[in-house]
């Protein structure tokens, strides 16, 4: 079965904007490179550092819980530690998130923009070493098949954005819904090998709109009445490194 990856994203902070990209180098064992490596607590999550472990979503501002964010655009220099966020209100800020204090002035600003639907107060955590701030114990790799999604829209009768399933490799021309059948198969992608994991169990997040900030697809509840489950895309592990590139062949 071969496919063609249509496009690459990256989320430097968890829950803001995916980052379209032409190519990435993906190494054994890793997450996707860039991909949430920096995550806004509101209040005090229980992160340590010293001793990073997986967190539940919930304990950071993202889109499940504040649709409101999906409004914030953001753009993460790698060359710099600048992430460059902007508001249609608020404006737009530059904040180096290599240091405290740029990444204390993005909590106050996102405080400003995000008011009382957080209890705060915000801080922004930055990953330890290889450790990345992903929904799932397991996630890694997150790829998203464009054909079981043309299927929802077909389906549901309107456009359903990719957008909102944040995923890292979104691959076209497999057939719907195939991704949910491998667990633990061999994936050829550009030069590097993955293997399946687990499908991707979804969430309200997938109901925001990502570019009007509105719940307008009760995306959940149709999985569950149209298919019977949740699930669409799949986690992945990377086994073999290599660089993958918007065009490259997709093999299952």
């Amino acid at each position: 079965m071969t496919g063609r990856v249509a496009a690459l994203a990256r989320h430097p902070v968890k829950g803001f904007t995916p980052e379209p990209l032409d190519a990435a180098t993906l190494t054994a064992d890793a997450h996707f490179p860039g991909d949430r490596m920096f995550a806004v607590e509101d209040g005090p999550s229980g992160f340590d550092p010293d001793d990073p472990q997986h967190i539940s979503k919930i304990r950071f501002t993202v889109l499940a819980r504040l649709p409101e964010i999906a409004a914030v655009r953001t753009r993460y220099d790698d060359d710099t530690g600048t992430l460059i966020a902007w508001h249609p209100d608020f404006g737009e800020i530059s904040a180096d998130m290599e240091g405290e204090a740029g990444r204390r002035m993005f909590a106050i600003w996102l405080k400003g923009v995000l008011g009382d639907a957080v209890g705060g107060p915000l801080n922004v955590l930055a990953a330890p070493d290889a450790h990345r701030f992903m929904d799932s114990r397991s996630g890694f790799v997150s790829i998203i098949n464009l054909e079981s999604l043309r299927d929802l829209e077909t389906r549901l009768g309107r456009p359903v954005d990719p957008a909102r399933f944040r995923g890292n490799i979104m691959v076209e021309n497999w057939p719907a819904w195939s991704e949910l059948e491998m667990a633990d198969r061999e994936i050829r992608i550009g030069a590097a090998v993955l293997t399946g994991i687990k499908p991707i169990e979804r969430c309200t997040a997938t109901h925001v709109n990502p570019h009007t900030a509105e719940r307008d697809i009760d995306t959940v509840p149709e999985l569950m009445r149209l298919y019977g489950h949740r699930d669409c895309g799949l986690y992945a592990r990377v086994t073999v490194g290599g660089r993958i590139a918007v065009g490259d062949r997709a093999t299952a």
